[in-house]
């Protein structure tokens, strides 16, 4: 279903902290499709998992593709949300974790990586021009950039 985009430039209203995970993997031996393809299918049932029960924290997520490999940001509600969900033996991320390390451990054909962001209110700042809803702002409150939020400097004292 495609998202409406909203003519004029546009911020997201942040007014408590939130968390930006960046998860992917990276394809380093595409002849190891064994092993690599194992891998890329386990983000969807996690997907399915925390888009149904809402409750776990997952606000939304944006995926992107490389040619080495996808890439999600996602927006939790807090880091807590994030690490329960990571930890909880009834969630599918423990048992994929697993059985990543047991399949491929140390094995270079295919990697795995995340980052975390804890993000403050006030200490963020982001713009959408004629874009439907995106990243921070469907994460948050979209909403249309005003006066005294025109610039990027701006934005942030305003936060």
């Amino acid at each position: 279903m495609a998202r409406d985009v909203f003519p004029g430039a546009f911020t997201a209203d942040v007014d408590e902290p939130l968390v930006v995970f960046l998860i992917g993997m990276r394809v380093n031996n595409p002849l190891d499709v064994r092993r690599w393809w194992k891998v890329a299918m386990q983000m969807g049932p996690m997907l399915r998992v925390l888009m149904q029960h809402r409750e776990k924290g997952l606000l939304h997520f944006e995926l992107f593709f490389s040619h080495r490999g996808p890439m999600l940001v996602q927006y939790w509600r807090s880091y807590d949300a994030l690490e329960r969900f990571a930890r909880d033996a009834d969630d599918p991320h423990l048992a994929s974790w697993r059985a990543f390390n047991r399949d491929v451990g140390n094995r270079p054909s295919v990697g795995v990586w995340h980052e975390t962001y804890v993000v403050e209110p006030g200490r963020y700042e982001g713009v959408y021009r004629n874009m439907p809803a995106w990243g921070m702002a469907a994460a948050t409150r979209h909403r249309p950039v005003g006066k005294g939020r025109t610039t990027a400097r701006e934005r942030l004292q305003a936060s």
